[in-house]
């Protein structure tokens, strides 16, 4: 692996590299690219660039079908940061429930009274608040962070009600058991009194969280947003804040909106921010694109599907990215065998207009006779 850092990449992750895995200094010499929060929405990656890793969940940074058609697989790292969120969602019950936040900014303020202790005691009642022992919590979105926080917020003696319609069995075998789990999401927020969004960005998931959402809960709710802004209708958030049916909102995406509104904590994207989420982010990064390169393993691709076959079971393994059309792997095995090789393991995947196969091979196979196949991205013999 010769990777090319757009970002600043844990030292702990680059510390642990050895050799012949290194990072470069310029990106003409790489094989791939690590990246945190850098802009790649216009970045024109060269030919010798095989993968990216966003080190982090969140890749709307990234031109992910610009570099699927290039043949360019994608990593991201789900749930490497997942502890980092839940202790800052469970943080921030705590503030929405208690005026943690407005008691302090009093005492700031009031720092100058020499008897601000007495002052305190008639003060105090003004920041009084509620427990969240015995409130409900809807967890939409039950993947390796919403599953943490939901299992994190029983043991102060939350009931928790848990939506997800693509919920896993590995996630769900990870559930408390007492964790309530409802297939709509109106019938998740209808008792609720905090809301927690878990879900990734996407065209199906966008303003997902609107004023039919708000309606259906019976009760005036909290908004915790700790996933994407864009998943939140803000024109139905700031109409609910002014009404009261939004008690309060609390996210980690400041924009020029939410932070006009009123009855907010706005965070500056702190949700991953910590020493261990970046090493465990990066390391992680790290392992994927070197099991790309080496063994042409796919594990969290966010462009291509995942594909593992082990180690390299023949004399050669041809990994190829290509489109998810018919007779593909009927025109591979007859380059294969017309090139004298013979097959001996072969696996394939597809991903919406994409797809994926490794093909163990004894015998020799130039690549670009694979590459001249129509509908072939990009082709790596290993």
């Amino acid at each position: 692996m010769k990777a090319f850092c757009l970002n600043n990449i844990s030292k702990v992750a680059l510390d642990g590299l050895k050799a012949p895995d290194t990072t470069v200094e310029k990106i003409e010499d790489a094989d791939s690219v690590l990246v945190r929060s850098a802009n790649m929405l216009e970045t024109e990656l060269p030919s010798n660039i095989y993968a990216v890793a966003r080190a982090g969940a969140g890749v709307n940074n990234i031109p992910l079908s610009a570099y699927a058609e290039k043949g360019i697989v994608v990593f991201n790292t789900p749930g490497a940061n997942a502890n980092a969120v839940k202790e800052l969602v469970i943080c921030s019950l705590f503030l929405a429930s208690r005026d943690i936040i407005g008691g302090n900014e009093w005492v700031r303020e009031n720092a100058s009274d020499e008897a601000i202790a007495k002052t305190a005691e008639k003060a105090k009642s003004k920041f009084a608040g509620t427990e969240i022992s015995g409130k409900t919590l809807a967890v939409i979105g039950l993947g390796v962070s919403g599953v943490k926080v939901a299992n994190a917020a029983v043991k102060p003696g939350m009931k928790v009600v848990g939506y997800d319609p693509y919920l896993s069995i590995g996630n769900a075998m990870q559930l408390d058991k007492s964790v309530e789990y409802v297939e709509k999401l109106t019938d998740a927020v209808k008792s609720a009194d905090f809301v927690t969004i878990h879900v990734p960005a996407m065209d199906a998931t966008k303003k997902m969280i609107n004023a039919e959402v708000f309606a259906a809960a019976e009760k005036d709710v909290v908004l915790l947003n700790f996933s994407r802004d864009s998943l939140v209708n803000e024109d139905d958030l700031s109409a609910a804040l002014n009404s009261g049916k939004v008690k309060k909102y609390i996210t980690d995406f400041a924009n020029a909106n939410v932070v006009k509104f009123p009855n907010t904590i706005v965070f500056p994207h702190l949700g991953a921010s910590t020493e261990e989420a970046e090493d465990n982010c990066a390391v992680m990064a790290i392992e994927e694109i070197k099991d790309y390169l080496e063994n042409g393993n796919i594990t969290h691709s966010v462009n291509y599907p995942d594909l593992h076959a082990g180690v390299k079971g023949g004399e050669e393994r041809i990994a190829i990215c290509h489109r998810n059309i018919p007779g593909m792997i009927a025109n591979f095995s007859a380059a294969i065998f017309s090139a004298g090789a013979n097959i001996i393991n072969l696996a394939n995947k597809s991903k919406g207009d994409y797809a994926y196969s490794l093909i163990d091979v004894d015998g020799k196979v130039d690549a670009t006779v694979i590459k001249s196949i129509d509908g072939v991205l990009g082709v790596r013999v290993l």
